[in-house]
């Protein structure tokens, strides 16, 4: 057997030299946590890096989707919890489905047209979501604006299992066109405040849409 001899103690490591490595090591952690972890995961950037880098993007889709997730879970959830409210979309669906075979009327026209214009104000990193009640066909005029200012946006639909983006944006000062349901359900717009400031969103819509509402 071969006995191994124990180090001199010049060649261990100071006290002063293990605290050194480990701000060192602290140091490079909580940089990393701030450049890339919290723009990349939670779309918070608070020194800039994440935007240079292209993280900041991917936090807020991550953190979107996250919501959108959410969302859904609770609409199930809460489907569930009343199987009485499941059976009037059914009556509903039948109705229309008579209008068409008799009349020869598209369901999405024979809905109810409407024109509301609605504002919202978002405090700095506050985000917010109105939906149109449509069905599928359905047409509705749209046109926002952030009044001066700039946002993240994601205009998309869901129900009945289904959802669809139609299209996003960031720093967008506004947007206007035809939104058309690609199926029954809730259709509309998430906007997100990334400036420092409040800011004020404003939409006006017309068209066929049962319903307009805030869900967060």
């Amino acid at each position: 057997m071969f006995n191994s001899q124990a180090p001199a103690t010049d060649d261990l490591p100071s006290s002063a030299q293990l605290a050194k490595s480990t701000l060192i090591a602290a140091f490079a952690a909580a940089a990393l946590l701030v450049t890339v972890v919290l723009p990349s995961e939670y779309g918070i950037d608070p020194t800039g890096a994440g935007a240079a880098l292209g993280l900041t993007q991917m936090g807020e889709i991550k953190t979107q989707l996250a919501e959108e997730a959410e969302r859904d879970r609770r609409l199930e959830q809460n489907n569930a919890a009343s199987p009485a409210m499941d059976q009037t979309p059914q009556k509903g669906s039948s109705l229309m489905e008579r209008i068409i075979r008799e009349f020869g009327v598209s369901a999405a026209y024979a809905q109810e047209m409407r024109q509301d214009e609605t504002s919202l104000t978002l405090q700095p990193g506050e985000g917010a979501e109105i939906k149109l009640a449509m069905l599928k066909g359905a047409k509705a005029n749209y046109s926002w604006t952030a009044n001066g200012s700039k946002v993240n946006f994601d205009m998309h639909g869901d129900g009945g299992g289904d959802s669809t983006s139609y299209e996003k944006g960031r720093g967008t000062a506004g947007d206007s066109g035809v939104l058309e349901a690609a199926f029954d359900g809730n259709h509309g717009w998430f906007w997100r405040n990334r400036t420092s400031e409040p800011v004020t969103v404003t939409l006006k819509t017309d068209g066929a849409y049962s319903e307009i509402k805030r869900v967060m």
